[in-house]
């Protein structure tokens, strides 16, 4: 292996490629007797591919053309310009002049060695050079310049690459790019001079990069990017502009290797100015119908408040929303600054004029390798052609961002077309993993020990289609359940999937001190959903569905005699719900949603209403409604999120009217409460409930610990509500994945028919009436055994509580844990302080 010169490697700081080596000196024409003359004849020897012709064509002499040792020099100079040539020589024979050429090799193969942290598909993209091209040292010393380039932008700046060839027969090579990645460069210190108001560590919170520490283990923000520098200038500029201080700038920012010339030491100084107050704020409309008298209250600015740049942005973006509802879709809104340097004030006026009509030229989408190009045009707002509006711009970007394939920030870039009046929309995406392959291992106070495996890729096929499965097993519940829609059948905008399932739930109850758990009835669930969803306008929707299941209900043999279910031991209104029944039903929705986010919202709202009749065919019949709706807010800027939601639904059943004590909506089928749905109650801790209690030595109900059990029964009706206010925690927790949250919840479930409740009393056994009032168990035996059954918690009186919880999207799964305390409830309830779960996957 030969080396082809001086290694080529980065320049730390500039990350550009090591000046290339001096090209060899030409090789001097030899001194001849007759250095001046007339060109006799022209020799072209040493060719193998090329024709002697071609090298001819380079020389620029013919026979019969005068020549000096100039001429020839330049001749020289011509032959190795072109590339093709390793080695050239001139000699003059008396006017022969013999043109001895020495062919640039052919490229055999690429050959990448070294590469690990960046994919060698990658750093192919980058070269250049091909097999079956002509060798040439430039060439190869750009592709190194390509490579470094790529290494710099993946943080690695100390990445070197030499390049190298393998001589073989017929003059042919194979090129060889030998690569040293290095360590990443990391930003080791980050300094900050001109400061006096604010401490460099608020204004290193306020930056997307990070100080190389040891616990950053799960980050890349420590590592050296200069576009990520040139960013952090622009959020140290965001954060002085909304603490009032409007002259800021950054004189200057500069990064230096550390004397090991493994990291580097960032500073920046700054110039904070004077602090200023907002003065008049003054709206000023050129639009007809509207009316600034009308529009002002829509700015929330208050003079005398500290100058808030936010606050002028978001002010700009409601009045432009706003104006664009009304049908002004050109509305241009300017606010225009005059700066009171004596009384350090802002006077800001917010001017309305209606803008030219620009047109789309053309959309343009780049960077989508796997997503088809369909399924991205298919989000857009716009057409070619049309009149350009901003409103309908964002609300593609919303759309698009909502897919989930691609950046977290994405923008539609706006590109200048081919006339004034003209405009390019470019979207530049980013994929970003679809498929997941997930084995999770885990504990909650909910389900105990957890094992869940799945496996998702939701843009099958790069057309945005849904594919899914998944098996679950807990210490009281095991599923198995696949899934399959297609958004866009045939073309249409019409979503259509289809679900099946195997569940398989072991209910429980809490006995004794409420610690403990046991089994009662077991509700195994086989069954399949067809589902078809369609758009309304922008932001309704509406779907349709068909679902049919079996249930077998079944409890354990403990609670059998003779072969029968005995309701002394496991109370009548659990043996009334053992059987088999199919449930075949069909449902619709209707949807509101104009989420900003669907993952994360902080803005918008989304309104759901669905109703499930079964009864169309099968033995169950009933009637479900539930509504739902939820409303986040971005609270004045600052990153807090307010949430406020509400639930509520109820269930009718109709059809024979059961026996004496008997619901006609089954266990299985009712609403249940508690947690996670009311934070600071335990699983099914909300609602009608039996509670048998035993009796003591003198026939009374007991209330020792270990002396009850405690079935939820569930309700027909339900409510909750719940207000929640998520709170930031800057660059650095979302770093982490971190995000705190204070809430309160409210709720109930009720309107359960009272069931048929027994007593044991020594040897007598009372079916107590189905009306309380009729009187208690008798205790006809002192001192014997036996036990006593009440109904609590049908009631609608809202039960509340408040708390503070924290959520982490931890690099091992999701934590989620809740302290919560219940300041309402009724009797019979179960509440609970602390939740947790914890999920791993590995």
């Amino acid at each position: 292996m030969l080396l082809l010169g001086t290694a080529l490697c980065a320049a730390p700081l500039s990350a550009q490629t090591a000046p290339a080596p001096a090209p060899a000196a030409l090789p001097a024409v030899p001194a001849v007797a007759n250095p001046t003359g007339t060109v006799r004849a022209i020799v072209i020897r040493g060719t193998e591919r090329l024709e002697p012709e071609t090298v001819r064509s380079y020389v620029e002499l013919e026979p019969g053309d005068s020549y000096d040792r100039e001429r020839l020099d330049k001749a020289l100079k011509d032959l190795y310009a072109s590339e093709l040539f390793a080695d050239v020589t001139i000699r003059d024979d008396a006017g022969t002049l013999v043109v001895e050429v020495k062919e640039n090799p052919v490229i055999n193969r690429i050959i990448v060695e070294g590469a690990k942290r960046v994919k060698e598909d990658k750093i192919r993209e980058e070269v250049r050079a091909a097999p079956r091209q002509i060798f040439t040292r430039s060439k190869a010393r750009a592709d190194v310049a390509r490579i470094l380039e790529l290494y710099r932008r993946s943080g690695r700046f100390a990445a070197s690459v030499e390049p190298k060839i393998v001589q073989l027969d017929q003059n042919r090579v194979d090129l060889v790019f030998e690569i040293n990645e290095g360590a990443k460069s990391k930003v080791r210190q980050i300094n900050i001079l001109g400061n006096t108001k604010f401490k460099d560590g608020e204004l290193r919170g306020a930056m997307a990069t990070r100080q190389a520490r040891p616990y950053r283990f799960f980050t890349s923000n420590d590592t050296y990017d200069p576009d990520r520098l040139a960013y952090d200038q622009q959020k140290l500029r965001q954060f002085y502009l909304t603490e009032g201080y409007a002259d800021f700038r950054v004189v200057s920012s500069v990064a230096e290797l550390t004397p090991d010339r493994k990291d580097f030491i960032v500073t920046y100084v700054i110039e904070e100015g004077e602090r200023y107050k907002f003065g008049r704020v003054e709206l000023d409309s050129q639009i007809r119908d509207i009316k600034s008298k009308d529009f002002k209250p829509l700015i929330r600015i208050e003079p005398g408040e500290w100058y808030n740049a936010q606050k002028i942005e978001n002010s700009v973006e409601t009045l432009s929303e706003t104006a664009g509802l009304l049908g002004y879709a050109f509305a241009e809104v300017r606010p225009q600054f005059d700066r009171d340097k004596e009384k350090r004030e802002m006077n800001v006026t917010f001017a309305i004029n209606e803008a030219a009509r620009n047109y789309i030229e053309k959309i343009n989408i780049n960077g989508n390798t796997l997503t088809k190009d369909t399924v991205i045009r298919r989000e857009f707002r716009v057409a070619e052609g049309d009149a350009f509006n901003s409103f309908k711009v964002k609300r593609t970007r919303d759309r698009i961002q909502g897919l989930g394939f691609f950046q977290e920030k994405f923008e539609i870039e706006q590109k200048p077309g081919s006339a004034p009046d003209k405009v390019i929309l470019e979207a530049n995406v980013q994929e970003k993993p679809t498929g997941s392959l997930q084995v999770s291992a885990g504990f909650s106070s909910l389900e105990r020990f957890i094992l869940s495996l799945s496996i998702e890729q939701r843009n099958f096929r790069g057309l945005g289609q849904t594919l899914r499965a998944s098996a679950n097993v807990s210490s009281y519940s095991k599923s198995v359940e696949a899934g399959f829609t297609e958004p866009y059948l045939f073309g249409r905008n019409l979503a259509l999937g289809f679900d099946i399932f195997r569940r398989d739930y072991r209910s429980f109850r809490y006995t004794g001190n409420g610690n403990e758990r046991d089994t009662t009835y077991t509700n195994v669930t086989t069954g399949a959903q067809v589902r078809a969803g369609f758009p309304i306008t922008e932001y309704w929707a509406a779907s349709l569905r068909y679902g049919i299941s079996l249930d077998d209900i079944g409890l354990d043999d403990i609670y059998f005699t003779n072969g029968v279910c005995d309701p002394l031991l496991a109370g009548r209104y659990l043996c009334d719900a053992v059987g088999k029944r199919t449930t075949s039903s069909v449902g619709y929705s209707i949807i509101y949603d104009d989420l900003n986010n669907r993952l994360r919202p902080s803005a918008g709202q989304r309104f759901t209403f669905s109703q499930d009749f079964a009864g169309v065919g099968g033995g169950v019949q009933y009637l479900r409604t539930r509504g739902t709706f939820d409303k986040y807010w971005a609270l004045f800027g600052t990153g807090f999120v307010l949430n406020l939601g509400v639930e509520g639904g109820y269930i009718y059943g109709y059809g024979d009217e059961p026996g004496p004590g008997q619901d006609k909506i089954r266990i299985n089928d009712r609403f249940f409460l508690g947690e996670p749905q009311i934070r600071g109650f335990a699983i099914r801790g909300v609602g009608p409930r039996v509670i048998r209690r035993l009796l003591d030595a003198n026939g009374n109900p007991s209330f020792e610990k270990n002396s009850f059990t405690d079935d939820a029964l569930g309700g027909r009706a339900f409510y909750r509500g719940r207000a929640e206010i998520q709170i930031p925690l800057g660059s650095a927790g979302a770093e982490l994945g971190l995000r705190p949250s204070i809430f309160t919840d409210v709720g109930a479930v009720f309107g359960l028919r009272r069931p048929r409740l027994s007593c044991q009393n020594g040897p007598t056994t009372v079916l107590q009436p189905s009306d309380p009032s009729d009187g208690p168990c008798v205790a006809n035996t002192a001192g014997s055994s036996g036990f006593q059954e009440f109904f609590q918690g049908n009631s609608p009186k809202p039960r509340v509580s408040v708390g503070a919880g924290v959520s982490w999207n931890s690099p091992f799964g999701p934590f989620r844990f809740d302290l919560a305390k219940a300041l309402l409830k009724e009797e019979g309830d179960d509440d609970q302080l602390f939740t947790f779960n914890v999920g791993t996957q590995f």
